[in-house]
């Protein structure tokens, strides 16, 4: 048996630090012009944006911090900062009392529409400007699995909670 650590070949290596980059130039560009459209962070769009997408304007904590990929006490926190600015609602859940409902207000949804203009022109411009519609559907291809490969593990807010010892 080998006691060689397993590594990446040089195109993996090199794929890995093109994605981690890439992504980390087109977020920082993201954060920025949401601060300066609407005064709001990069988890905070995603909050009102997965609201504004769904049809109830509504969704569960829970279900918002998976979907965002972001921790229960994290969104809590910025759902209270967006219920304060009055973008958003909370209310206990209808099915579950232990569960909180989060829902967009009409001033979220006018702040949504505010940001988004100029999201999509960041986006657009530094993400999709030097690819081709071909490249486009190409990576949408190659992403798609990837992240239904990583979906598929629970995220750590829809995992069972570990007990402490002794309880």
């Amino acid at each position: 048996m080998s006691d060689v650590p397993p590594s990446l070949d040089p195109v993996q290596l090199g794929a890995y630090f093109d994605l981690i980059e890439v992504t980390s130039l087109l977020r920082h560009a993201v954060e920025q012009q949401l601060r300066e459209a609407g005064d709001l962070s990069y988890v905070q769009f995603q909050l009102l944006a997965r609201l504004g997408d769904s049809p109830s304007g509504s969704h569960r904590m829970t279900d918002l911090a998976d979907g965002v990929v972001y921790s229960r006490s994290g969104l809590t926190y910025q759902a209270g900062l967006l219920e304060k600015a009055g973008l958003v609602v909370r209310t206990p859940s209808p099915d579950d009392e232990r569960s909180t409902t989060v829902t967009i207000t009409d001033a979220g949804r006018a702040r949504l529409a505010d940001v988004l203009p100029g999201h999509i022109e960041v986006v657009g411009g530094l993400l999709f400007a030097p690819l081709s519609r071909e490249d486009v559907e190409t990576l949408a291809g190659l992403l798609a699995p990837v992240r239904d490969h990583m979906r598929s593990t629970p995220p750590r807010s829809a995992a069972p909670r570990r007990r402490a010892k002794g309880e």
